[in-house]
C-alpha cells in the first residue's frame, strides 16, 4: 500500500547519505474516515470508531480543517514505527502487546492540500518536514473532522529534497535493463549535495585535499557563520568530495572520493 520515491545510495554515495536523512518530503496520502487501526494504516487491525449513521465531510468542510495542520506542531511517533528503544525497533515492542511511552517531536507541515473526497474517503498531498508521520497525520485529521479517527488506504511519496518521482525508475525497468544499461539510471554522487556550496580548486590544492591536508583559499562569495560545507571539485570539474570552511581562509577535507584519489595519483 506504499509506494514511491526512494533514494538508493551505492559505492561512494554511502559517504554522503546521511544529506538525505533530514530533507523535506511530499506524498499523495488516501485515508479512510471513521476507522482507526492500531498500525495506522490498512495492514493492521480495524476497527470502526464512528457513529453507524454519521454523514461525510464536504469538501470545504476538509480543507478547512486540513489548513490547521499548517506550520509547527509536535507529533507523538506509533507505535508500529522503526524508532528504537534499547535497541529494539518499536514495532517489535507493538507486535508483543506492549505500548512504550514517546516524546512529542517537532514537525512542520508546509502545504497540505484536498485532492480527492468521496464519500469517507479522502486523498490529500501533503509536503512535510523529515520525520513526520503520514499515519498519525491521518488520524489526527480524522479526530478533527469529527470521525473519531482515520486510517491510511494508500501512499505514496512524490518528492525527497530537490529528488522527484520523475527521476526515478521502477524496479522492473532496472531488471529489463542490461547490467551496462542500468548505469544509466544513477546520479552522480554530487547530486546528493544539491544545496551545498562549491569550489574549485587548482591540480596541486586538490591533491592536498585528497591526501588529508587542508588547503588555504579565499571565500569568492559571502556566506553566513553556519554555511560552512563545501562540495570540492577540481579544475576539470571532477568531484572530489566534501569540505569545510574552519576559517574564512581555510578549507579542509571531510569526506572524499576514492575514486578521485586513485584517479589523481595515476595522473601523477
Amino acid at each position: 500500500m506504499a509506494q514511491g520515491l526512494l533514494p538508493i545510495c551505492l559505492g561512494e554515495a554511502t559517504k554522503f547519505s546521511s544529506a538525505l536523512l533530514s530533507v523535506d518530503k511530499t506524498y499523495v496520502a488516501s485515508l479512510r474516515l471513521g476507522y482507526i487501526s492500531n498500525t495506522g494504516d490498512a495492514e493492521g487491525e480495524i476497527r470502526q470508531v464512528a457513529e453507524p449513521d454519521a454523514y461525510p465531510p464536504d469538501s470545504p468542510r476538509v480543507i478547512e480543517i486540513l489548513q490547521t495542520f499548517l506550520g509547527r506542531s509536535n507529533q507523538i511517533p506509533p507505535m508500529f514505527s522503526a524508532l528504537k528503544l534499547r535497541g529494539k525497533p518499536l514495532y517489535q515492542y507493538a507486535r508483543e502487546g506492549i505500548t512504550i511511552e514517546r516524546k512529542a517531536r517537532e514537525i512542520v507541515i508546509y502545504s497540505i492540500s484536498l485532492d480527492a473526497l468521496s464519500g469517507f474517503e479522502i486523498t490529500i498531498t501533503v509536503r512535510c518536514s523529515s520525520g513526520t508521520y503520514i499515519r498519525t497525520l491521518v488520524e489526527d485529521i480524522g479526530k478533527a473532522l469529527g470521525y473519531g479517527g482515520a486510517y491510511l488506504t494508500a501512499l505514496s511519496r512524490t518528492d525527497a529534497g530537490h529528488f522527484n518521482l520523475s527521476q526515478a525508475c521502477s524496479l522492473d525497468q532496472l531488471e529489463a535493463e542490461t547490467p551496462a544499461g542500468r548505469y544509466n539510471f544513477l546520479w552522480p554522487v554530487d547530486s546528493l549535495l544539491h544545496d551545498v556550496p562549491s569550489l574549485i580548486f587548482d591540480d596541486d590544492e586538490a591533491a592536498r585535499l585528497l591526501q588529508g591536508q587542508s588547503v588555504r583559499k579565499s571565500k569568492q562569495q559571502p556566506c553566513s557563520p553556519s554555511d560552512t560545507k563545501l562540495r570540492l571539485y577540481d579544475s576539470r570539474n571532477v568531484f572530489l568530495g566534501l569540505g569545510e570552511w574552519v576559517d574564512s581562509e581555510t578549507v579542509v577535507p571531510k569526506r572524499m572520493i576514492v575514486s578521485a584519489a586513485v584517479a589523481a595519483a595515476t595522473a601523477r
